[in-house]
């Protein structure tokens, strides 16, 4: 596919040379991905609250809407990600096959995250067809783009695993820095209150922050580079049939055990960032109260902010995937702990502490992780997959998001879950009972224990890192005499 307007001037990219500038690691992976991330990180944390607590859908169809139309949304969105990882594979640019998609998810991200929060304060019909196709457009389409071209940014930015590892990290540092900060601090202490179940604040806050998704998202292309893809010239993936892809990666152990990882990790994860801020407001603390969720976020943010400095160092001296092994096992020790009593404080804090200290090898190895299984990949089949993976990588997730949400939104309305109202200006929360109180502990606290020891036997089978130096240099081997072939 050819992208004429990436010819001019302006949309070239400023990053030149073979090793990763200070420029790029700090706009490109770290500031400019923050905007479209801060967006997905809020709805991740909020759209459910905003469906189910300001538009109040789970009385629709007996609570059934809001279980069933996720998980049929997902559905349309994993076909929509199969199809864009093909296009991505049949992308050819100067710029790359990737980053030109950067650019043009920037608009349309922006775009759609307005039109999820405008919907119609009209009759309950309309604001369900307005629901379904905001929501689909901005996840089956907008962010679909940007987030399969932003997620191979970092294995096709360089083979150079040192430098790899450093992008992977700067990558995950914006993840963390926008949820651990933003949407975890300063959104339940500040801003839920404030806009508690009014629509019309609801709009305004959730418009700015699309908005500024816009140019951040240009930065992010501005600001990266594809040297991986520039090497591949003599193995071009997008004359590979698709179903030789299929089967290059079905039939490879180290693909299957980083996708199931990937799969597991992040369901868990989705059903408890749906359900913290229903633990906050009914089991914890009160609803918003801005203190409660702003303390189990200050506990998680100190192990995060320590992660920067350390995770790194430990992974080069111990490998990836057993510090991520030894951190799962922290996780679900931290786990433990808090149900020995979920509404206690003390209790809680402490063991989150403990939780997400164990939280930060996965939350800052895994880019760097799926990355050698794509270099292993192509050293073994002999062309890159790495459309076909994002693909793959990015319909599991849209799948978590639906399942995550559909599970929660049938626990609490078949729990018995009673909506906060709106009474002359100010919003009034109800009592829940014990039931939807216990679902929302099983959903924050109780699969995630389940998870972590999951992960743990998995990854003991991942054992890329002791062959993937060796395949590297066999790699470039390959290419420097394809090229030399065709000189003569």
């Amino acid at each position: 596919m050819h992208l004429n307007i990436l010819g001019k001037k302006f949309f070239n990219s400023r990053v030149t040379g073979t090793d990763v500038q200070k420029s790029e690691k700090w706009l490109g992976y770290l500031i400019g991905p923050s905007g479209a991330l801060l967006l997905n990180a809020v709805l991740a944390s909020y759209l459910n609250v905003y469906y189910t607590d300001v538009l109040n859908l789970t009385r629709v169809w007996n609570g059934a809407f809001l279980a069933v139309f996720p998980i049929i949304s997902k559905i349309i969105d994993a076909i929509t990600n199969v199809i864009m990882g093909q296009i991505i594979e049949r992308t050819r640019s100067k710029h790359g096959k990737a980053r030109p998609w950067l650019l043009v998810s920037a608009p349309l991200v922006a775009i759609t995250g307005i039109l999820l929060f405008t919907v119609p304060g009209s009759n309950e019909k309309i604001q369900v067809i307005w629901v379904i196709l905001s929501y689909n457009l901005y996840y089956s389409f907008a962010y679909t783009i940007y987030n399969m071209s932003h997620t191979l940014m970092v294995p096709l930015s360089t083979r150079n695993i040192r430098q790899r590892g450093v992008l992977a990290v700067f990558n995950n540092i914006a993840s963390v820095m926008v949820s651990g900060i933003i949407v975890a601090l300063i959104f339940p202490m500040l801003v839920l209150p404030a806009m508690g179940v009014d629509p019309d604040k609801w709009i305004t806050v959730m418009s700015v922050i699309s908005v500024l998704a816009f140019p951040l998202t240009l930065i992010e292309y501005y600001y990266t580079k594809e040297r991986v893809t520039g090497e591949n010239t003599a193995a071009e993936t997008g004359s590979v049939p698709v179903g030789k892809q299929i089967k290059a990666v079905l039939t490879d152990r180290f693909w299957i055990i980083i996708i199931l990882y990937f799969f597991i990790y992040t369901f868990g994860t989705n059903l408890k960032n749906i359900s913290l801020i229903y633990y906050c407001n009914y089991v914890l603390g009160n609803y918003n109260d801005g203190i409660t969720q702003t303390m189990l976020s200050v506990i998680g943010g100190i192990p995060m902010g320590i992660g920067i400095f350390a995770v790194w160092p430990l992974a080069k001296k111990f490998g990836k995937r057993n510090v991520t092994m030894a951190g799962f096992a922290l996780y679900a020790a931290g786990g433990i702990i808090c149900l020995i009593n979920p509404r206690s404080m003390a209790v809680v804090l402490a063991g989150q502490f403990i939780k997400n200290m164990g939280g930060l090898p996965s939350a800052y190895i895994f880019s760097a992780l799926f990355a050698d299984v794509l270099d292993h990949m192509e050293w073994k089949a002999g062309f890159r997959v790495d459309g076909l993976s994002a693909s793959v990588n990015t319909v599991l997730l849209t799948v978590c998001q639906g399942l995550s949400s559909g599970l929660f939104n049938i626990l609490l309305a078949n729990s018995g879950y009673v909506a906060p109202v709106l009474i002359n200006g100010e919003t009034v929360a109800a009592v829940q009972n014990a039931a939807t109180q216990n679902a929302i502990i099983f959903s924050f606290l109780g699969l995630e224990v389940i998870t972590a020891v999951v992960l743990i036997t998995l990854l003991a089978f991942l054992t890329v890192e002791r062959v993937i130096e060796k395949e590297q240099a066999e790699i470039r081997a390959r290419y420097v005499k394809e090229k030399a072939g065709e000189r003569r």
